[in-house]
């Protein structure tokens, strides 16, 4: 399944104004690191958000959220999000902002 090339676009505005982000193909989709850690990313039309394992439980708790789950064993600190949760841009700005900040509290790779 193809990525969504939109999402990926929209996410890239986001962190357009970052001189620490590398983007790579990963899971299927895309995947944008910050400081050589990865924040967040595309699957199919899902956005996937590194929040960490603190704010997990936090984070499936807001509507249209999933675990990530990619083998059939969930990642602590990952969640995917569907459209309706990142349909507005002040959402996906949330979403991106925790991957980043999350991102940066990690040790530089």
């Amino acid at each position: 399944m193809p990525y969504d090339q939109c999402l990926a676009m929209q996410i890239r505005a986001e962190l357009s104004q970052l001189t620490d982000v590398q983007e790579k193909k990963m899971f299927g989709g895309v995947a944008f690191l910050v400081q050589g850690n990865m924040a967040c990313g595309v699957h199919g039309d899902e956005l996937i958000v590194r929040v960490g394992p603190d704010r997990h439980a936090e984070a499936l708790s807001q509507p249209h959220t999933r675990p990530f789950d990619m083998t059939g064993r969930p990642m602590s600190g990952w969640v995917m999000v569907a459209f309706k949760g990142y349909e507005t841009e002040s959402d996906l700005r949330n979403w991106v902002r925790q991957g980043v900040d999350l991102a940066r509290s990690l040790p530089v790779k």
